[in-house]
């Protein structure tokens, strides 16, 4: 999960760089982005965030309805969700190697809409694992509990290594995907939706692989002998 929260930041780099100021993770941000548009702000997108809230909410109600009826916890419909988030990512990415979209085009428009969707999606799939404070995609609520929580604050600073690498993790993705763009040009969201979208793959299968062999171990250890 944290791993994922760091390709988050990628993603949120490359969209917000390289598609027009537009984050396709953070829905805060676009719902601020939004709302000073629409109030005429230092010609801020109208069009690219809308679409982004919109893609979100769709991928958000594909991971609820996928995994409405999955049992609690990793399941292969987690894996498949978070899988399914990479592809799309990787494919995505391949796409605008071959064709780099430009700020205000269909192309980037739809660039946008997609990657929001799988972003809603690896959100849903988040949620519904319910990993205290690793939300995959937003650390406000994360820096809240940390701070809350912590003994400067009189409270007993439970879970705060966790809290604090999801906050470091987003941070370092979105530095990763800066400098991708600047590495790499015009070319810059492909390579950075890539990366993001294979390493996402990679943690998925991880996860996958290491819930199968625990449950296998378990019912071993559980087995008469």
């Amino acid at each position: 999960m944290l791993a994922l929260t760091f390709t988050t930041g990628i993603i949120d780099a490359v969209g917000y760089l390289g598609l027009d100021r537009v984050f396709t993770a953070n829905m805060t941000g676009n719902v601020v982005i939004l709302g000073m548009a629409l109030a005429g702000g230092d010609e801020l997108p109208v069009l690219g965030p809308v679409l982004a809230l919109a893609g979100f909410f769709v991928g958000a109600v594909a991971g609820g309805r996928l995994l409405r009826r999955a049992p609690q916890g990793w399941s292969g419909r987690t894996s498949a969700a978070f899988v399914t988030t990479g592809v799309v990512a990787v494919g995505l990415g391949v796409a605008a190697l071959a064709g780099p979209p430009s700020a205000g085009t269909a192309w980037a428009y739809t660039v946008t809409g997609l990657l929001a969707l799988a972003m809603g999606l690896q959100a849903a799939s988040a949620r519904r694992l319910a990993v205290k404070d690793v939300t995959t995609v937003v650390v406000t609520s994360t820096l809240t509990g940390l701070a809350a929580d912590s003994r400067l604050a009189g409270g007993d600073g439970d879970s705060w290594l966790r809290r604090l690498l999801a906050i470091v993790l987003i941070l370092a993705g979105a530095a990763v995907g800066a400098l991708l763009l600047r590495v790499s040009g015009e070319r810059g969201v492909g390579v950075g939706m890539l990366v993001a979208g294979v390493a996402s793959i990679a943690v998925s299968l991880s996860g996958h692989f290491l819930h199968a062999r625990g449950g296998d171990d378990a019912a071993a250890a559980g087995a008469p002998a």
